[in-house]
């Protein structure tokens, strides 16, 4: 099924929407908001579930258009927001443009940072940042929403806690990461809120295309119109989701709710193009010794999205301009 917040106060209001995504219903009676479904799933999910197939029949009365602009994120804010960086192959571009070589535990133990869940942007919101100075960069990536998870819990059990998938855009600051890093306390100033999907999916919506604990299909980024990248999201990804809830609950337990995102989709096949300026720029400087592809500015507009094997969209586009915060 998949599922999507309307905006109402903070948190918004859940409904029910049409894999086709034109139609959605209230779930009232059954949650209030995403959180309230996910903090009592296994009692909640069956009637979703049975409100879903209702409303794929055409014969619930109250279905209304589906508008993605009424959207709030599916999770307004969260308790908890942890962004990894699955595609190694995209470290390490980074390390090479940079002449840094690449640890080897790189490859065995995921990078994670805890971000800001308290304010996340709607799909179509406006992006607002303080300065065009600061570097301003898309990160086009997928993530999941997972239920409680134990302290300690395996891959292989922290799967099964994994409840629905979205997209997201992990803006960036490309030009204040560098000082929040060389303090060695990790990113803040350098990451503003996060973008998301109109719509979260649950893992068998998806068909093959879930499998291996990856998403797999390209993950289409535009700007202004014109094809950023289009890398497959389950190719090179170094640790499936299932590795990185368990590694993000290897020292706590997780609450129902938690975000856990991939960090930039990346392939090795470059032809695919970029999830994000800085690796477009890191290539064009490894080629002619300098980048030319210049960041966001005040105005430009950033669409994010995937489409399944009918070339119907999955979870609807995250559709963005970039503005000055007020």
């Amino acid at each position: 099924m998949k599922l999507a917040s309307l905006k109402s106060g903070r948190d918004g209001r859940l409904v029910v929407v049409r894999g086709d995504l034109t139609r959605c219903v209230a779930a009232d009676g059954i949650a209030v908001t995403m959180q309230d479904a996910l903090d009592d799933w296994a009692r909640v999910a069956p009637a979703l579930a049975a409100l879903a197939a209702r409303l794929e029949a055409g014969t619930v009365a109250s279905a209304q258009p589906f508008d993605p602009r009424a959207c709030a994120a599916p999770l307004p804010r969260a308790h908890h927001w942890v962004d990894g960086s699955a595609y190694v192959n995209h470290v390490e571009l980074v390390r090479k443009a940079r002449g840094a070589e690449l640890p080897a535990s790189y490859w065995t133990d995921p990078l994670v940072y805890q971000g800001g869940s308290d304010d996340f942007l709607g799909p179509t919101d406006d992006a607002p940042f303080a300065s065009e100075d600061h570097g301003i960069d898309l990160e086009a990536e997928v993530a999941v929403i997972v239920d409680d998870v134990p302290i300690g819990c395996a891959p292989e059990a922290a799967g099964e806690r994994i409840r629905l998938l979205m997209l997201v855009n992990d803006w960036s600051l490309r030009g204040l990461i560098p000082g929040e890093l060389a303090k060695g306390f990790g990113f803040y100033q350098s990451k503003p809120a996060s973008a998301f999907s109109p719509v979260a999916v649950t893992p068998d919506e998806l068909g093959a295309a879930w499998r291996d604990g990856k998403l797999h299909g390209p993950l289409v980024s535009q700007i202004n119109g014109e094809r950023c990248g289009a890398p497959d999201a389950g190719v090179d990804m170094t640790f499936s989701f299932p590795q990185l809830v368990a590694h993000c609950a290897c020292t706590r337990r997780l609450g129902a709710g938690t975000i856990v995102g991939s960090g930039t989709v990346s392939n090795y096949d470059r032809s695919r193009g970029s999830s994000c300026l800085a690796e477009k720029r890191m290539l064009e400087q490894l080629a002619d010794g300098q980048a030319s592809t210049p960041f966001l500015r005040y105005g430009d507009r950033v669409r994010i999205e995937m489409f399944d094997a009918a070339g119907q969209s999955i979870f609807g586009a995250i559709d963005q301009r970039v503005v000055p915060a007020a």
